[in-house]
């Protein structure tokens, strides 16, 4: 095995086969810790989000409107989740929003919801990295500056672990998912506990934090309907990654349906409860905004204590369930772009498994987005937030509506408590998704707006040129290829065994026309070349060609186009290139790379076939023979014999110069 592929196995893994696959789905445990991450660890900021937006209107005040907010995020929440209940019977094959607006509503739907999807996907990995690092350096305050570095480091760690397969992704984030379960609850249940038996009263007011964010104590205005809105439309951000399990459903283990079914239910039972549970809390303990801490961070401390091991076990798993979040992106947006590889959207690489069954060039596509994303926006959660809702709320809104025709077509039983339910989730979303645009398009929400559209003509683009491709391949069982005389030019550097090795298969290609080139920078080259063909008796004739600006690519070419230019259409030329191969990588350095430079250029000739010779350093420098071949030995016993025997014999090499050798020399002659 090579280095490289040693270093593929230690970091990915051993391969899988194709068998396999099925073993690599998931049970409800592990699959709600893989599908059910995102929405879950959206609760660490959910809460905040919407007080980021109220605090600098009206102060403290602002924790009076938390808990209706979010009362009515939560109903949303429950709308949602059983349209989506809906879906996973309905598709059981998965691909959610897309598939499913795809099947009822038609090619452009199924695009802005696959778009919106993809940037919903990319920015979910942005958004839960920056969030869990902000929660690090919450408790750390020493890491502060160095977010963008923490993040890409985390983004190739979950790089790495998702190269390695889905179920052992799932099994390595499990842990993380239900410790925050576990430490969230406690922190619920016992804040909770303290603040209605008396035990811990509300947080004294931090003034220096407040008036940053109300400029100095100075409230602007008051709280309207549109900042309500606003408000609404940050803290329904909870509401992201619920389609994940819908979109993902080929990954359970069977029954398909009913397993991820049963997962969403809880999904939405941990989410919406840790959700309202953390408003509830928060208006009852009333922390200040703080741009050194979150919000959970300053219940733990209050709850705990900042010192606690309580405390420092719920920052631990919230840090770790915003990185490991991320993880939900990595399973469906392989699969999303897998399927619109396959109906010809995507470039038909991402359609492909990798040795461990999962997709692996879509976790590297994710990856890199996630990147630029993290670098470009400094690892700022709340700056990240406004980009991230429109993606999620378009899919929500096509996903739903394209569940009501599906319903109105089909008409199985209970159609109509379908299409009451399908349809009530495709106006609540599509209600929000004009709330998120209106209200957030100045601050971020219209580079979703504008890049969607984008990504669609994009994906309109490589389907048309898979469709441009297929017309041009497309044949019927009487078509032949057209009949074409055939040259072969062998371009050579010089006389050694590899040019040798190249004119020797080329000869046995028994092309019409065979002839040697080569690119000379000036005479003296020139002179020499000829003169090692002298030396070697080679009759296969030979083109030389002035190079006076040393480039190897322009002479060739342009040499190529005089020769079609003569042989006309019907014709096809083969470029046979001699390269020799070192035997180890890092020697490539000390070679120039004139032939795959040349090989780029020559892919785009129309009627022109390049071919590599290669000579492998230290397997194909066979020795010269010591002794003198057999058909050497017996010349040498005639010519003691008879002297003529010379001339005969030269006379019978010069007729066993090929016809095509000839026909050549006679075509082009020596250049003058």
């Amino acid at each position: 095995m090579s280095r490289y592929g040693t270093i593929k196995r230690v970091i990915v893994g051993q391969p899988l086969e194709s068998h396999l696959e099925g073993e690599q789905r998931l049970g409800k445990p592990t699959a709600l810790a893989v599908f059910a991450s995102d929405a879950i660890s959206s609760t660490a900021y959910a809460t905040e989000e919407i007080l980021q937006v109220l605090v600098p209107l009206a102060a403290m005040a602002a924790l009076d409107y938390l808990v209706p907010l979010s009362l009515v995020v939560v109903v949303l929440l429950v709308i949602v989740v059983t349209s989506y209940h809906q879906t996973i019977h309905a598709y059981p094959g998965g691909g959610g929003s897309y598939v499913v607006s795809r099947e009822n509503l038609g090619v452009n739907s199924s695009l802005v919801a696959g778009a919106s999807l993809l940037v919903d996907y990319t920015l979910t990995v942005a958004v839960s990295i920056s969030a869990g690092v902000a929660a690090v350096t919450s408790a750390v305050p020493s890491l502060r500056g160095d977010e963008v570095l923490i993040c890409s480091v985390i983004i190739v760690v979950l790089t790495l672990g998702n190269l390695r397969g889905v179920k052992e992704s799932g099994r390595l984030f499990a842990f993380p998912t239900y410790g925050y379960i576990v430490t969230l609850s406690a922190l619920i249940g016992y804040g909770l506990y303290r603040s209605y038996t008396g035990d811990l009263p509300p947080l004294p007011v931090d003034q220096a934090q407040l008036d940053h964010f109300t400029d100095n104590g100075a409230l602007v205005s008051g709280v309207t309907l549109f900042a309500l809105l606003r408000a609404f439309s940050s803290g329904a951000v909870a509401l992201t990654g619920v389609e994940a399990i819908s979109n993902g459903v080929s990954a359970f283990k069977a029954p398909e349906s009913r397993n991820a079914g049963r997962t969403l239910t809880w999904m939405g039972l941990i989410l919406g409860s840790a959700f309202l549970g953390i408003s509830v809390l928060a208006h009852r303990l009333q922390p200040t905004l703080s741009e050194e801490q979150t919000v959970l961070s300053t219940l733990g401390r209050a709850v705990f204590g900042g010192n606690s091991f309580t405390y420092f076990a719920l920052q631990t798993f919230t840090a770790a369930i915003l990185i490991l979040a991320a993880n939900t992106a990595y399973a469906d947006f392989p699969r999303l772009a897998s399927l619109m590889a396959g109906d010809r959207f995507l470039p038909r690489q991402l359609a492909n498994r990798g040795d461990r069954l999962v997709f692996s060039n879509g976790i590297i596509v994710l990856a890199g987005g996630a990147l630029v994303l993290i670098i470009a926006f400094g690892g700022d959660t709340t700056a990240l937030i406004p980009l991230y809702a429109v993606g999620v709320f378009t899919a929500f809104t096509l996903s739903q509506s394209g569940m009501v025709v599906h319903h109105w077509h089909l008409r199985d039983a209970g159609w109509k408590a379908g299409i009451a339910i399908n349809g009530t989730g495709a106006v609540a979303t599509f209600i929000v998704l004009l709330v998120v645009l209106i209200s957030k398009f100045t601050i971020g929400a219209w580079i979703p707006a504008v890049v969607i559209p984008i990504i669609m003509v994009a994906l309109k683009r490589v389907n048309r040129h898979y469709a441009t491709v297929a017309d041009a391949l497309r044949c019927t069982p009487r078509w032949q290829p057209p009949e074409r005389t055939h040259t072969a030019v062998v371009l050579v550097a010089g006389v050694h065994r590899g040019s040798l090795m190249a004119i020797d298969y080329a000869r046995r290609l028994h092309p019409e026309h065979l002839l040697a080139v080569s690119v000379a920078p000036d005479e003296d080259a020139e002179a020499s070349l000829r003169e090692q063909w002298r030396q070697y008796g080679l009759t296969l004739p030979l083109e030389i060609i002035e190079a006076p600006y040393r480039d190897l690519v322009p002479p060739v070419m342009a040499f190529l186009d005089e020769l079609d230019a003569r042989n006309g259409e019907d014709h096809v030329t083969t470029i046979i290139l001699p390269e020799f191969v070192v035997t180890h990588w890092w020697e490539q350095v000390f070679h120039n790379q004139n032939a795959l430079a040349l090989k780029a250029k020559l892919l785009f000739r129309p009627r022109t076939v390049v071919t590599s010779v290669p000579f492998h350093v230290g397997v194909d420098d066979i020795p010269e023979p010591s002794h003198k071949p057999p058909r050497a030995k017996a010349k040498a016993d005639l010519d003691e014999a008879d002297p003529t025997v010379d001339d005969a014999l030269g006379a019978a090499a010069a007729e066993a110069v090929s016809a095509a050798e000839r026909a050549a020399l006679e075509q082009w002659g020596p250049r003058s």
